[in-house]
């Protein structure tokens, strides 16, 4: 068993420290969790002794380093082949990298307009053409994903997976502003947001209280 310690920022923000959190507590893989925090510009404090870019999360594996989400994700599931954190089907698997692929690097107005905040609700903030276009997309991903191939359990894949790891922070922005969603979609969100490792994760962000303006565009609800 590896020994592993995982490097994440504060969870009521961190998007990125939240997917491969997650996926881990989800699998029930062992872990030390280090927190750092941000800097009122969002700088990491700390990171510098873990991270050669300066991000989080990294998962440090026997004190080496794996930065990047997804890097840190598909590290785990080779790892941890048992634990199934890709389907097994063929056609599923290269379905679910190509999703969790596409999250990883685009919607960029998504979250430019709608950050991660779970102690906030900001109804009908974030929206513009970009952020509208970009939730479009997010639906028909999960649609597809859900008719094609979730006849297994509620997830996008039926079982969990890398996939939802990569949208529970969405699930939690499409919360916090208050995204009107179609059935289909509107059930895997709220089925990804009972998935028991992300609702502790949405639990303890809540309970948070540092205030990093940076990441609170709309200010603080009143």
């Amino acid at each position: 068993m590896p020994d592993l310690k995982l490097v994440i920022a504060n969870k009521n923000y961190s998007s990125w420290s939240m997917r491969p959190w997650v996926l881990l507590r989800a699998a029930d893989i062992p872990f030390e969790e280090l927190q750092l925090a941000f800097s009122d510009d969002v700088r990491v404090v700390g990171i510098e002794a873990y991270s050669p870019t300066r991000k989080v999360p990294v998962l440090m594996v026997d004190n080496e380093p794996v930065w990047d989400s997804l890097a840190i994700c598909e590290a785990v599931a080779e790892m941890f082949p048992e634990k199934q954190l890709w389907p097994a089907d063929p056609v599923a698997r290269r379905h679910a990298r190509c999703v969790s692929a596409e999250m990883h690097s685009g919607f960029q107005e998504l979250r430019k307009a709608m950050p991660m905040n779970l102690r906030t609700r900001h109804p009908d903030k974030g929206r513009t053409p970009g952020s509208s276009k970009d939730i479009a997309r997010v639906v028909r991903i999960w649609e597809e994903c859900r008719q094609r191939f979730g006849q297994g359990g509620p997830l996008l894949f039926g079982s969990f997976t890398v996939a939802d790891a990569m949208f529970a922070p969405v699930a939690t922005r499409f919360v916090t502003y208050a995204v009107d969603l179609p059935p289909v979609a509107a059930a895997y969100r709220d089925a990804i947001l009972a998935v028991p490792a992300v609702k502790a994760w949405c639990d303890a962000g809540r309970a948070e209280t540092a205030y990093v303006a940076a990441d609170e565009p709309y200010g603080r609800p009143k």
